[in-house]
């Protein structure tokens, strides 16, 4: 009778671990997540807007979700390398990356060879932040007003120089965009960086530039250029006395965004996990004091908004690009 209790015993003990590993094995039986450090890819450099969000919702992940949140920065070939780890990683909650309007829809659409479709290769799981730009302009000019800038422009096809930090970059394709609603015609000059636009503005050699507004900001407070509006559809409420460009040309806003991304196929459970506590992250004293100085402002919606933002944001300007007839390079 012993023998045959303890036979039945350790066939049910069979059963049970037999049950439990197939249970696992079926993701049914889930460990809770996270139970090891996550990383997040920034695909830019140390000082890029991805990086220093990244950094400052890093600790706060950190402190809410009890495992170590690094940062891997992974600077190369505006975005593409950071983004192509991104989606060649585990969909499992612990590789994370920074996206932003540039390298998720303006370089598919800029270049004629990509390796990542940004619509289906990564879930979109929090929009952070997003910005503005701003119409700057060299203080030898003589434009005093947005509408000055667009006169001259059209009395003058070709002659009106405006300089970004590059063939089919975004601040390119935003200029595309102010040129073909004003209706005039200006003269393209592509630099490295935005910092070699600046330099050849202050000495007079290009007349303009749509800068992030952060960028201008500084150097339009110091009389070093010349800010005539920024591209918000209102007037920021920290700067009240900047007019909008839309205040000239109506329906005109231009600006990037950033948010947090993984690979496709992430669990809606670590979705929702990871877009509450990112946007609790968010409204945190003083990561909303840092933003603001950066000129960013707080997103800190659902990840289904991050999602339809993207669509929208292929269908606006891949429209753009085709009316202008851009050939990917």
């Amino acid at each position: 009778m012993r023998r045959f209790s303890s036979l039945v015993s350790r066939w049910l003990l069979a059963g049970l671990m037999g049950g439990a590993a197939a249970m696992a094995a079926t993701g049914t039986w889930a460990q809770t997540y996270p139970n090891k450090p996550i990383r997040i890819i920034v695909p830019a450099g140390s000082g890029d807007s991805c990086d220093i969000l990244a950094r400052l919702v890093a600790p706060k992940l950190t402190e809410r979700l009890g495992q170590p949140v690094v940062i891997d920065n992974r600077a190369g070939s505006a975005g593409q390398l950071g983004l192509t780890l991104i989606k060649q990683a585990a969909p499992d909650g612990y590789t994370l990356g920074c996206g932003q309007g540039g390298n998720m829809v303006i370089v598919p659409l800029a270049y004629a060879k990509v390796a990542y479709d940004s619509r289906k290769d990564f879930t979109p799981i929090a929009m952070m932040a997003s910005n503005f730009l701003g119409l700057a302009v060299s203080p030898k000019t003589p434009f005093k007003t947005v509408q000055d800038l667009i006169d001259y422009g059209r009395a003058n096809p070709g002659k009106l120089t405006f300089g970004t930090n590059g063939e089919g970059a975004f601040l390119h394709m935003a200029t595309e965009q102010f040129r073909v609603m004003a209706g005039f015609e200006y003269m393209h000059v592509p630099y490295r960086a935005m910092s070699d636009v600046f330099t050849q503005m202050m000495g007079g050699e290009i007349h303009a530039t749509m800068g992030s507004f952060i960028s201008v900001q500084p150097l339009a407070d110091s009389g070093k250029l010349r800010l005539l509006g920024i591209a918000r559809a209102t007037r920021s409420p920290d700067y009240p006395n900047v007019p909008t460009i839309a205040e000239t040309l109506p329906g005109f806003a231009s600006g990037g965004w950033f948010g947090m991304i993984a690979p496709a196929g992430l669990s809606k459970e670590i979705v929702t996990t990871l877009n509450k506590e990112i946007n609790w992250a968010l409204q945190q004293p003083d990561v909303r004091d840092r933003m603001k100085k950066l000129g960013l402002d707080i997103h800190t919606e659902a990840p289904e908004y991050f999602t339809e933002l993207l669509n929208r944001d292929f269908a606006g300007w891949s429209k753009l690009i085709k009316d202008i007839g851009f050939k990917p390079m």
